[in-house]
């Protein structure tokens, strides 16, 4: 990966649909592959290598160089940053800015430069207020992005380098291990029993097996060219050396680049923000042809009523919400990232605070993946070093990935010197994969002679083994004597150990082997690791529980050692789902044995899937968290993959959320730091939407009643941006711990019940503040008059506003004191009441608000309180309000926090929110 701030490489799991076909049919669009790719899937590998003007050992450092500059980094969907400017277009087309733009450019060109100047300066506060908080969390985003890396073996000037992804050239030659990512597109130089998983461009739900024998010319799509790979492939099993025939957007994927990045993964969480939004669309569709219309006839001023309806579209618009969603998530990220999580897509925060349901591996998550060879013996579970030499050859001549149990026999370097392991030659491999369970090597002895060596899960040996050996004697592999074994090695495996068997068979030299060879085995015995559970791991699991997250285990390994580990750390296992039963149950018997069942154990990469796709049609929100090659379907059908940065590169492709650390107490807080995210962005959509619900109340009563508008439109917009001014913390707020000790899935029905409760309470007392203004203070009194100071105001406020008559400025007078009577309490409310929505519990007494928003709320209330005797009250239509309407303001506002309360705490009580 890139530095930060710079085009990314492309990340299959984010985008890649599951049928790249699919995308043909929808969008009509032909893959078109480099004609480079058909001419050298004919060509043999000398031909390749000269075509592509490169050689076994690959290119020097100062070709690669070069070839990265004519033809650029390997990049297809590129996710750039937007940089300053493109934060600065972006922060101006919020639709505040425009409408406060339009309205400056028509007053200043009716002459009123008074208006033009102060909304002028509104316009250049909202923008740089917008810009500089995205460009902070961009910035975080992208330090985020760079402690994420993938890269590839690739020789460079004969040796083998790990080089990022985006560095790939044309004429790069590249090694490919199980559990790689194709890293661009390869021509295959040499292969041993290669499979490679490409459902991702294909469909194709099995790995396809690859060669790099030569092509016909048959007129073969290039997809189906077996000795041709992919970029946004991965390599299941097997291990081969290619050339980077094309990279970036010259490869097959990159054909498909357009159609791809618009195939984005839509979790819950975008749905809900799509759903609020074209909530607030129809509120303004309602809304504003409904006041443009009765403004326009009532009051016969059809320019005013334009701006004015165009004012309440804006302030019906939570344009703020963008800000918000993106400051919020990327300080979610950022704070997770302290603690050891960094989240890849920012979207995915919200699933993992609504994850009630987390699958797992066993190894290295509840177990402390220091893996230790225990024990090496024969079929009796006596010691016997011979065992534990087949085992050594095996784990030291393998070329594919080698894990933890291959790493804990080669910690036997002692035996490299007895065996002397010179003496021997790799002549062959067979490598591992997920349906044999198996993996062999074929050795040259010192005699000359060839030996297979098999290493695997102690089913699968079985079945390939017809003989057995014990103190130097062979026994047939009859039934009898086969319990009897099986019986041996599952004490070891009831004992907490992780067993594998060992088979060998000497041969008569030939040219390859494959896995047909695999027969006619002698099992040898038996090697036993030992994974104990991590101190930690029954204190995180009751933590989850404890915060409505039920852990289940599903493992690859056998029903004893997953029994006994699971049983140490607290889990239950009283049920156990081996992959055989899996495998002959409907999706709907799954679905209801998933939710009751912890532990599923002998589970194939398919079946993980599977048991995920049941619990998410029980209406779960699912985690899965996995490492290995078998966990990436896995990893992609969870709502939230979740692996570790040691993973194999298709595993941490395939996750949304990468661990620093494998350990569930560090997923726990991260858990709780998503729901905090969560909460913070859902407080600005009730208050948003509750509030924009009841002003639709309160405009329209306004209208109808008023002979003036209730609020000039410069006063709507100012209020608006003071308001959107006051929410700018609400990311930094505090969370109360009862409201992260649930899952929080998002609930558009709760949102709703919201709006229809709380937000007709703003409106009961926008009336009785239209009450007090119109009554209480005579703005209905054709006899007040306005005060002689600001006489010469009131009459140019009339001419803007083309009232004419003898009383023409006293009414403009009275308009004005109605609307800063009502602005003032607008936004006071407005403010205040963020403080009663943010919290189950008591407001100020039980739960007190962050400092910066306690501050930002008590700064914009003050400043709407002083805005009417400021010396721009008069630019912005505001007289001096009576003494007596401060102590009415205060009443008004004690009722509306009491009322507000008592209404939340009955919603409370019913569950509706």
């Amino acid at each position: 990966m890139k530095e930060a701030g710079c085009e990314m490489p492309f990340r299959p799991a984010d985008v890649i649909p599951k049928n790249l076909a699919g995308i043909r049919r929808r969008t009509g669009q032909t893959v078109t592959a480099s004609p480079l790719l058909t001419e050298l899937s004919q060509a043999d590998a000398a031909a390749v290598l000269q075509r592509m003007k490169t050689s076994n050992a690959g290119l020097t450092q100062e070709e690669a160089e070069q070839r990265l500059e004519e033809y650029g980094p390997n990049v297809v969907g590129q996710e750039k940053r937007s940089g300053v400017l493109g934060l600065f277009i972006r922060a101006c087309l919020n639709p505040l800015v425009i409408l406060l733009t339009l309205l400056a450019i028509v007053s200043g060109l009716t002459g009123d430069y008074r208006a033009a100047t102060v909304m002028a300066l509104m316009v250049v506060l909202g923008v740089v207020l917008r810009l500089v908080q995205e460009a902070k969390a961009d910035q975080a985003a992208a330090k985020l992005k760079a402690m994420i890396s993938v890269t590839a073996t690739v020789f460079r000037d004969g040796k083998a380098l790990e080089v990022p992804l985006g560095q790939l050239v044309p004429g790069d030659v590249v090694k490919l291990a199980a559990g790689d990512m194709i890293p661009a597109d390869v021509r295959l130089l040499s292969c041993k029993d290669l499979f490679v998983i490409q459902a991702s461009l294909t469909g194709e739900s099995l790995p396809v097996e690859k060669f790099d024998a030569v092509e016909a010319g048959d007129g073969k799509q290039v997809i189906e060219r077996r000795n041709i790979c992919f970029l946004g492939t991965s390599v299941e099993s097997g291990s081969a050396l290619g050339v980077v025939v094309a990279s970036g957007p010259r490869t097959y994927l990159g054909g498909m680049a357009k159609a791809i990045v618009s195939q984005q993964v839509v979790t819950s969480f975008d749905k809900g923000i799509n759903k609020f939004t074209w909530l607030m669309i129809r509120f303004m569709l309602v809304m504003v042809p409904l006041v443009f219309v009765i403004n326009g006839i009532d009051k016969g001023n059809w320019q005013e009523a334009f701006f004015f309806a165009l004012a309440v579209a804006v302030g019906l618009t939570p344009e703020m919400l963008p800000m918000i969603v993106t400051v919020c998530l990327s300080k979610g990220a950022l704070g997770m990232s302290r603690k050891k999580v960094i989240v890849k897509r920012l979207n995915a925060i919200q699933n993992f605070g609504a994850m009630d349901v987390l699958c797992t591996d066993k190894t290295g998550t509840l177990t402390i993946d220091r893996v230790i060879l225990e024990k090496y013996c024969d079929v009796v579970r006596k010691q016997d070093e011979s065992v534990l030499e087949l085992a050594y050859l095996n784990s030291y001549f393998q070329t594919g990935l080698k894990n933890v149990l291959d790493r804990a026999v080669l910690e036997h370097r002692d035996l490299a010197e007895e065996l002397v392991v010179s003496k021997y030659r790799k002549f062959d491999e067979i490598p591992f994969d997920f349906q044999r369970k198996v993996m062999s090597v074929v050795v040259e002895t010192p005699t000359g002679g060839h030996r297979i060596v098999s290493k695997g899960a102690p089913e699968e040996i079985f079945k390939r083994c017809t003989q057995f050996e014990l103190e130097g004697e062979l026994y047939p592999m009859e039934q009898l004597l086969i319990d009897e074994l099986k019986e041996e090695y599952e004490n070891l495996s009831a004992d907490g150990f992780r067993v594998l068997a060992l088979g060998y068979r000497d041969v008569e030299p030939k040219a390859a082997y494959g896995r047909d060879d695999e027969a006619n085995l002698v099992l040898r015995g038996y090697i036993a690791f030992l994974d104990p559970p991590k101190d930690t791991a029954a204190a995180a699991i009751q933590a989850l529980q404890r915060h409505g997250v039920t852990v289940k285990v599903i493992t690859g390994d056998n029903e004893l050692v997953s029994r006994k580990i699971c049983g140490e750390v607290g889990l239950s296992t009283d049920q156990i789902l081996l992959g055989a039963q899996v495998e002959a149950m409907s999706d709907d018997d799954l679905a209801a044995q998933a939710e009751t069942i912890t532990l599923f154990a002998r589970m194939a990469p398919a079946h993980k899937q599977r048991v995920i796709k049941a619990l998410q049609s029980r209406r779960h929100v699912v985690g899965f968290m996995g490492d290995g090659i078998n966990d990436a379907p896995a990893l992609r059908q969870a709502d939230v993959g979740i692996s570790v940065d040691t993973a194999v590169d298709i595993a941490r492709e395939s996750a949304d959320v990468i661990l620093l650390e494998k350990s569930l107490m560090v997923l726990e807080e991260g858990v709780l730091e998503g729901r905090k995210v969560f909460d913070n962005i859902l407080k600005y959509i009730r208050m948003g939407a509750s509030s924009n619900f009841g002003n639709m109340f309160s405009v329209l009563g306004a209208s109808l009643w008023l002979p003036f508008v209730p609020m000039a439109p410069m006063q709507i917009l100012t209020n608006n941006l003071l308001y959107d001014f006051s929410q700018v913390p609400i990311p930094t707020d505090n969370v109360d711990a009862e409201q992260v000790s649930r899952p929080r899935p998002w609930s558009m029905d709760q949102i709703a019940r919201f709006i229809v409760f709380i937000g007709p309470i703003s409106s009961i007392f926008d009336y009785t503040t239209y009450c007090l203004m119109w009554f209480v203070f005579k703005c209905n009194d054709a006899a007040m008059r306005c005060p002689p100071e600001l006489a010469k105001t009131a009459r140019e406020w009339a001419r803007l506003a083309h009232i004419q008559g003898a009383d023409a400025a006293n009414f403009a007078y009275r308009a004005a004191l109605f609307q800063t009577g009502w602005f003032v309490e607008s936004l006071a409310t407005q403010t205040l009441i963020i403080h009663v929505i943010r919290t189950n519990k008591i407001p100020f007494v039980q739960s007190r608000a962050s400092w910066p928003l306690m501050v930002t709320s008590a700064l914009v209330m003050a400043l709407g309180m002083w805005l009417p005797v400021s010396p721009i009250g008069t630019w912005l239509g505001f007289v001096p309000l009576p003494h007596a309407y401060w102590g009415l303001l205060a009443a008004t506002l004690l009722c509306y926090i009491v009322l507000t309360q008592v209404v939340k705490a009955w919603l409370l009580r019913r569950g509706w929110i």
